[in-house]
């Protein structure tokens, strides 16, 4: 068996080696007489900026069979052989194409975008339901058949086919709608939705922090499309935050129901109705009577249960619940506690045999968990000083496939382990970050990999080590004419011995006897790693812009953001600010004894929460002579309950936490010069703590430089090159 092994990880070096090679050699400096190009401003936002980022393959997605996969190649998604690499179309686009134009609701140009990209697939990828702002409509290739289900402009939020393929859900004017996919009825399951109580969609701060920036659906249909779940949101005794667009000559009203800390959540409950009709079950939470409490995640199971993860409003203990949707009827099936904050770690993973893997922070790292249908452990699965980051599945033959950090927190790989028990094996390359997506019988799989200096390369392989073929060879052509510094990962050390791991960019012509302006780059919030083994185009190309200017670039996580579990992140608990500046003042202080850095010349950025931490970090430390902070948080009283008191308990609980990790409060201490940028409109940290700032920095007699940028909510993008070349200038200028 030994000999075996040994054969089988020489074999999948070799393979790797020899792509590895291929890709440095096709994005390495070209051997030519033409000197190498600096990276300038106008290289990287000039009219004709060049490409820094390699074209990926697109529209990779496994089919159920698990032998073919799609793949849009020449503008047409093909179904390809993983094997033999034989394509077809993956279905009929010139037929459809034709189907939309015999319809006549449709031009030419439209026709053909939408035939392109069809909508949403289902009854195993034989229909295709279209959505335009005039109707809705199902295409069924089988029948070659256009149907028009609705014909109006009546709002549909949401719109969600179901597992069974027979309904499709949707919001409108907050009730809950379900449309048969064959007849095209429409049937109202609510009739309670008003300015104040929704059905089936979220509220801006459960969309925002708890399913997910951007999905505000919260309603979903059982396994065999009998029942739809959802969540009903009171909103009524939520405060209003307003915005107002000043651009106009008559500034409009934008007002949003946002809880800030301490403030009252929306009121929650979950219903489960019919997608024919009738009466709401309401699912029993009386358990929690008096209890503020968040629903963090709803899921069916195979067996036809519906499954509810609850959470106490500070997000200390996390309850897994099975619901039966006759009678609301519920059971407890896992109940889990932290020292700190319980995170949602997403929805249990049902196998065959009717039992469940669920990942759990118990002991301070995410690991899996064997249990039974009613919540009984069978046994742990993984276990050690890493994480498992993504449960990818578990194959028939009982070996669990997942991605986890145990070579390092630096590197995202896949591993697999019998589910009964036994070694974890490897499957891909050291020195990469991995993201893997396996086929459905756990045969091939696709490998998106990189590192600092690998631009994004692509490949099918087989579980057992053998590259199949390359899919995206990473090659970015005008890397080849540029002068780059190849960035380093440098260990570095906290004054009470916590490792932390930095990313540092150099000068070209590197002179170890001269010491340079350093600039700092930190996110730092809680589990929201940024220093990576990974290829990043644009950070990584200003970088080296940079250094090529004559600074040192640092990218460097604190302790509660260095992807070494949640004991690490528990660090920063009730304390936010306080940890994380503490160790980028050690980090950038390994750098001043190593004889690196000016100790003159420390300027930090950063936005959201990396703006909170440049404001913190020039209002509680005199380290920093410089600093460009974006969107901040200034003070946690002001951001939204669900995020701040998952960190910091309420203000009530935690006044001396909020007092400390204040920017207002101290801005009578701030050190160094101060660039503040914000958008007018933003819906997420609001302008109103810029100008809590602004005017306790005037009340000090603070000089300050600011930038607002009148249409940009979270993030510049109207705004965008204006604010790049201020940015530019600023840390020419003053650093």
């Amino acid at each position: 068996m030994r000999k075996l092994l040994l054969v089988l990880a020489l074999f999948v070096a070799g393979a790797w080696g020899d792509a590895v090679r291929a890709q440095e050699t096709a994005s390495a400096p070209a051997t030519s007489t033409a000197p190498l190009k600096p990276i300038t401003f106008e290289t990287l936002y000039g009219e004709n900026a060049p490409r820094f980022t390699p074209n990926t393959a697109r529209g990779l997605r496994w089919l159920p069979d698990g032998r073919h996969y799609l793949h849009r190649r020449d503008g047409r998604l093909m179904r390809v052989d993983a094997e033999t690499d034989a394509a077809e179309p993956a279905y009929d686009q010139d037929a459809l194409q034709a189907a939309l134009l015999g319809h006549g609701g449709f031009s030419d140009e439209v026709a053909k975008r939408v035939a392109a990209n069809p909508g949403r697939w289902f009854d195993e990828r034989r229909a295709v339901l279209i959505e335009r702002d005039e109707g809705v409509y199902v295409y069924r290739f089988d029948e070659r058949r256009l149907i028009e289900l609705a014909r109006d402009e009546r709002e549909r939020r949401e719109l969600t086919v179901g597992p069974a393929g027979r309904y499709a859900g949707f919001v409108r004017d907050n009730d809950l709608y379900t449309l048969s996919l064959r007849s095209g009825r429409e049937r109202r399951l609510t009739r309670s939705g008003d300015e104040h109580t929704l059905n089936g969609v979220l509220d801006w701060v459960y969309q925002e922090e708890i399913y997910g920036r951007g999905s505000w659906r919260a309603f979903w249909i059982d396994p065999r499309d009998r029942y739809v779940a959802y969540l009903q949101l009171d909103e009524s005794p939520v405060p209003v935050y307003t915005i107002v667009d000043q651009t106009p000559t008559h500034p409009p009203l934008e007002e949003t129901n946002y809880p800030k800390a301490g403030d009252p959540n929306p009121r929650v409950r979950v219903g489960v109705v019919r997608t024919t009709g009738g009466w709401t079950k309401w699912v029993d939470l009386t358990r929690y009577e008096g209890t503020d409490i968040l629903v963090m995640r709803v899921s069916w199971s195979p067996d036809g249960r519906l499954l509810l993860s609850v959470q106490d409003r500070e997000q200390r203990w996390l309850d897994l619940l099975a619901a039966d949707p006759r009678n609301g009827r519920t059971r407890l099936l896992i109940h889990e506690e932290s020292p700190a904050w319980c995170n949602d770690i997403g929805h249990p993973h049902w196998l065959a045999d009717g039992t469940f893997l669920w990942i759990s922070e118990r002991d301070g790292y995410k690991h899996l968990y064997h249990y039974d249908r009613d919540g009984g452990l069978i046994r742990r699965v993984t276990s050690g000083a890493w994480e498992v980051r993504e449960l990818c599945g578990v194959s028939d033959d009982g070996v669990v496939y997942f991605r986890g950090t145990r070579d390092t927190p630096l590197e995202l790989h896949a591993y697999r382990t019998p589910l009964g028990g036994g070694p974890i094996e490897r499957l891909t390359a050291p020195g990469y970050n991995h993201a893997v997506t396996f086929d459905p019988t756990f045969t091939y799989f696709f490998d998106r990999y990189s590192n600092l200096t690998t631009p994004t390369r692509v490949e099918l392989r087989r579980t057992e080590g053998s590259l199949v073929r390359v899919l995206s060879d990473g090659d970015v052509p005008a890397l080849r004419e540029y002068v780059r510094s190849a960035p380093e990962i440098i260990r570095l050390q906290a004054r009470d011995g916590f490792d932390l791991t930095g990313v540092a960019i150099k000068p070209p012509a590197w002179d170890p006897a001269r010491r340079y302006p350093l600039w700092v780059k930190v996110y730092g919030g809680p589990g929201s790693q940024t220093v990576r083994n990974s290829w990043s185009p644009h950070d990584g190309m200003y970088d080296q812009m940079l250094a090529q200017l004559g600074y040192i670039v640092l990218h460097i996580d604190p302790r509660s953001g260095s992807g070494r579990g949640s004991l690490a992140d528990w660090q920063a608990y009730q304390r936010l600010g306080q940890t994380e500046l503490a160790d980028i003042e050690d980090a950038v202080r390994n750098l001043i004894d190593r004889g690196w850095v000016d100790a003159a010349r420390v300027g930090i950025t950063g936005y959201s929460y990396g703006g909170y931490m440049t404001a913190y970090a020039l209002t509680h430390s005199t380290m920093f002579s410089v600093g460009v902070a974006g969107a901040p948080v200034t003070d946690w009283h002001n951001y939204d309950s669900v995020y701040t008191e998952r960190y910091m308990r309420t203000p009530d609980n935690n006044p001396e936490g909020y007092a400390a990790g204040s920017v207002v409060a101290a801005a009578e201490k701030l050190h160094g010069k101060l660039l503040l940028i914000h958008g007018l409109k933003d819906d997420n940290v609001h302008f109103q703590n810029s100008a809590q700032l602004i005017r306790a920095l005037q009340q000090a007699q603070k000089d300050f430089d600011l930038m607002v940028y009148p249409l940009d909510r979270h993030g510049i993008w109207y705004g965008r090159r204006h604010y790049r070349r201020l940015v530019y200038d600023f840390i020419r200028e003053n650093l």
